[in-house]
């Protein structure tokens, strides 16, 4: 399946870890909230694999200071492991949503990933992608909204 791609960096952003350490947190709380959104999809297939679930609860932890940038790079991996492992489409494209949102303390752009697969994963499931941009639309904060872009 092919990723949904309806977010991507723009705006006020100038590259690559270009934002400032307020708004990288925030883009990956953001994230988190987007793959949080859809892990029950790995979760019910998966139950005994915690490691997206771990991913999410990391990358808050990564803005409070309680995880490095080389542990969130180590759940990254394992969680993009836990969707090449998962059965279904669906379970994977959740598990990538996930990934990519610790991989946010790593590179900001990662935030996207977070999004754009969590759109994917509810496409795969037969949900509306359009929907589910909305609802990432109203948990976007205000002070991204310089630096998101999404259609």
């Amino acid at each position: 399946m092919a990723l949904a791609i309806r977010w991507e960096l723009g705006g006020d952003w100038g590259g690559y870890n270009s934002t400032d350490e307020e708004t990288h947190h925030a883009l990956a709380r953001w994230s988190a909230d987007c793959a949080e959104h859809v892990l029950s999809y790995f979760e019910t297939e998966h139950p005994d694999d915690d490691r997206p679930r771990r991913a999410i609860e990391a990358t808050r932890g990564w803005t409070r200071g309680e995880v490095t940038v080389g542990e969130a790079v180590e759940l990254s991996r394992a969680t993009h492991a836990a969707a090449r492992e998962a059965n279904t489409e669906v379970a994977r494209q959740a598990a990538r949503a996930a990934g990519h949102a610790i991989a946010t303390a790593h590179v900001d752009g990662h935030a996207m990933g977070g999004a754009n697969y969590a759109i994917t994963a509810v496409v795969a499931d037969g949900g509306s992608g359009d929907a589910e941009f909305e609802w990432q639309r109203e948990q976007l904060p205000e002070g991204l909204q310089s630096v998101v872009r999404g259609e």
